[in-house]
């Protein structure tokens, strides 16, 4: 929210009151307490009918300080996200001078100045990342008419020179957010607006921090976009409370925003492969969904997870979790019949109850359905006719609700594609008194966490996984996430590809989208554009809203491209599924921005084409139907996957591809362990696996461990000098090795010596 008209003036009915000075700062239970008044106190008397603001520090885990700015402090607090916050045994430094004090972690360091004018810095290894300076620090009160309405409390850290911030969840708009305005509320607008499914109230710059508002309500974003210098935060009411978390690299930042917000579950081997749905308002029976993958087998294209979208249920019922009698008569046996064939299978769901639906006047009764503040059900037509919507706040409804879900596991489900969470309304009282607007963003969480359960209890952890649309901030704890409703074009794909970097510098993980656009229907061109992008992320999957998904159904080329990269990434499994175990043990993305690995080089600041699968694969997905796509190779030698040809970075390329091509790029000193398998994903990676080397022209060593869905672990050393390589497994493994574009070598006793050059 914009406060000012300008540098010197406020908006009309905007009054501001500013922290003016440090007047005293005290340690109180390893905090700095710092009593900051709005004008500089020169004489007792200017502490009479003066407000102050309490400004708090402190530091919950290592590299991270809390600041919590207050007005009033007897007021209800606003409701923050669950932290995982250290031990007893951590304690950070505060020390004492005669002009500060400071809270420290390590080399992380928070310094308040005494008096004035307030100045409190955010410094590392004696250089200032950020600061709060003169009239940064806030509380807003609005006169009676203006809407919306205050107080409000805000915050501005300096934005220096060059200085970029990304993040603030799936945003569809430029990857880089200076000179946006960003509304942290959760929306269902598509991939082509401002709004957002996943609204994260927590960036990243390319200065060596990130920053957390510990909000759960609505956050107001102005960065760069109100003072140029400055990137503002502001929240309604009477407090504020924010985490600077210092990296200084991008990787180590997310690995401690997610230490502090929650690391990615493990997903299961199986969700890697591609999955074919029913799309959504499609004509569809069990006769329909077999032709459908009894078509993809005899076309020789592996298929691993079949989605039933909402018509699985009976119109105007959604939500009974019911199967419609009409088109499903034996759902038992039909979910048998799948699993037969070897295909896990996915049900659509959402936490809606129409009017219609038997469900409905039961948990009317028993008040598991959002009430208006007079009692009543809060209803509307929009999505079902009449429908309520689950109180996941009382306890008794959270377990009703998952009492349907577990039924259907019991048949058989194996995963529950998780629609909405983002229309929530305001005009309710929750059962355990939230305040509506600060449960807004947080309804998502309570939603997926309930079916997140379930499969865990039922499944087992490691094998349980969401298809979910909506999150905050720890929504990347409950895998997997897809980017929405998209358009069925080229501009729209791109957008989609802008959402998922951004989810990826927001802490989630594991990210999926709509091969082909859900929107419409795709021509030949994007569809086959797409899937060569959609079976290079780290999750696929085939879905539209009016019109079947199968690749035939667009041309006879369609189904050699969804073959060929299928395949492709079926046999990448041992390197995809372990970067997901790296997602899920130290929070870096499966798929990475290039600020993520390339930090240092200024040429990928901007970059939102092409982006890293895992550490070694540069992927730049083809945007138009003449195969032109441009992209840049960071510093290094690069390999093309698919060609072998190598490259010499730094430097931009302008290719031309064919629809059964698309630039992959394999970084220079890379090991890729190729799986012996291209017809599904969860196998024994280990069996017959090859390990291909890139070495690099210097002397390098390097460690490389592959993991087996069923826990299995082997390690092997590599080393690599002038173009040879030696390779040793830590155990009596037997594996093949390679130099890239050299012929496999099978190894003798755990070990292998590749004595060709690489040139």
């Amino acid at each position: 929210m914009k406060f000012t008209n300008g540098f010197w003036q406020m908006r009309a009915g905007i009054h501001a009151l500013y922290a003016a000075e440090a007047y005293d700062i005290e340690a109180s239970n390893r905090e700095l307490v710092v009593t900051a008044p709005t004008r500089v106190i020169q004489k007792r008397g200017d502490t009479l009918n003066r407000p102050a603001l309490t400004v708090t520090l402190r530091s919950p885990l290592p590299g991270v300080i809390g600041v919590k700015i207050d007005h009033f402090r007897g007021t209800r607090s606003s409701r923050g996200f669950p932290l995982i916050e250290a031990s007893e045994g951590y304690t950070p430094m505060i020390e004492f001078d005669a002009t500060s004090a400071s809270i420290s972690s390590g080399d992380f360091t928070a310094t308040v100045t005494r008096g004035a004018p307030w100045n409190l810095t955010f410094s590392a290894g004696g250089h200032i990342l950020t600061s709060s300076g003169h009239k940064s620090t806030g509380y807003v009160q609005t006169d009676p008419g203006i809407s919306p309405e205050g107080p409000y409390v805000h915050e501005q850290l300096s934005l220096g020179v060059g200085e970029l911030v990304y993040g603030l969840g799936e945003r569809f708009g430029p990857l880089v957010k200076n000179g946006q305005v960003v509304d942290i509320w959760n929306a269902d607008g598509g991939t082509s607006s401002e709004q957002a499914y996943k609204n994260v109230p927590f960036y990243l710059t390319n200065r060596g921090y990130g920053v957390l508002v510990n909000h759960a309500g609505h956050v107001s974003y102005e960065v760069g976009s109100e003072n140029v210098e400055r990137v503002q935060f502001s929240v309604a009411g009477e407090s504020l409370e924010y985490f600077i978390i210092y990296g200084p690299s991008p990787k180590e930042i997310l690995s401690r925003y997610t230490e502090l917000t929650g690391r990615p579950a493990i997903v299961p081997a199986w969700s890697y492969g591609l999955w074919l749905t029913t799309s959504f308002t499609t004509e569809y029976d069990e006769a329909t969904v077999s032709s459908f993958i009894d078509g993809m087998a005899d076309r020789d294209l592996p298929l691993s997870v079949f989605h039933f979208d909402c018509f699985w249920m009976r119109e105007f019922n959604w939500c009974d979790f019911e199967w419609d009698p009409r088109v499903f008569p034996d759902p038992e046996g039909m979910l048998r019949r799948l699993h037969d064939k070897g295909l896990r299978v996915c049900v659509w769901i959402n936490p809606y109850i129409a009017q219609r639906s038997p469900l409905f006047a039961e948990a009317a009764a028993a008040g598991y359905l959002l009430k208006k503040p007079d009692g009543d059900v809060w209803q509307w037509d929009l999505w079902q006719a009449g429908m309520g919507l689950v109180d996941f706040t009382n306890p008794d409804a959270k377990t009703w609700f998952q009492g349907k879900l577990r039924q259907l596991v019991d048949q058989g489900v194996d995963a529950f594609k998780t629609d909405f969470g983002e229309r929530i309304p305001l005009e309710v009282a929750y059962f355990d008194g939230s305040d509506p607007e600060q449960m807004h963003n947080l309804y998502t969480q309570r939603y997926n966490q309930a079916v997140f359960e379930v499969l865990e209890q039922r499944r087992g952890k490691g094998d349980a996984v969401l298809f979910a649309r909506s999150a905050t901030v720890g929504g990347q704890t409950m895998p997997v996430h897809w980017g929405g409703d998209s358009t069925s074009t080229f501009e729209s794909m791109a957008e989609t590809l802008r959402g998922g970097l951004s989810s990826a510098l927001s802490g989630f993980g594991f990210w999926s989208h709509d091969i082909g656009g859900f929107e419409g229907t795709p021509d030949a061109a994007v569809f086959k554009r797409w899937t060569a992008f959609g079976l290079l992320t780290s999750h696929s999957r085939f879905h539209g809203s009016d019109s079947y998904r199968v690749p035939w159904a667009f041309d006879e080329e369609a189904v050699d491209v969804t073959r060929l990269f299928t395949k492709l990434k079926l046999k990448l499994m041992p390197y995809l599924y372990a970067a997901g175990v790296e997602a899920s043990q130290r929070g870096i993305p499966v798929l990475r921005p290039m600020q993520i690995e390339f930090p240092d080089d200024p040429a990928v600041a901007y970059l939102d084409r092409q982006y890293m699968l895992g550490g070694e694969l540069l992927i730049a997905p083809v945007f138009n139907a003449e195969g032109i796509v441009q992209f840049y190779l960071p510093d290094g030698r690069w390999t093309n996957y698919l060609t072998g040809e190598e490259v010499q970075g730094p430097g931009w390329r302008t290719e031309l591809h064919g629809f059964k091509s698309i630039p992959i790029y394999v970084r220079e000193g890379a090991v890729l362990p190729i799986g012996a398998r291209d017809d599904r994903p969860d196998y024994g990676f280990l069996e017959g696996i090859n390990l291909v080397v890139y070495p690099t022209r210097d002397s390098r060593s390097r460690d490389l461990t592959v993991i087996e869905p069923n826990g299995r672990v082997a390690h092997f050393a590599i080393t690599t000098e002038s173009g040879a390589a030696n390779v040793t497994a830590n155990a009596e493994i037997p594996f093949h090795a390679q130099l890239a574009g050299g012929a496999p070598v099978e190894s003798v006793d755990g070990k292998v010596s590749l004595l060709a050059t690489a040139g």
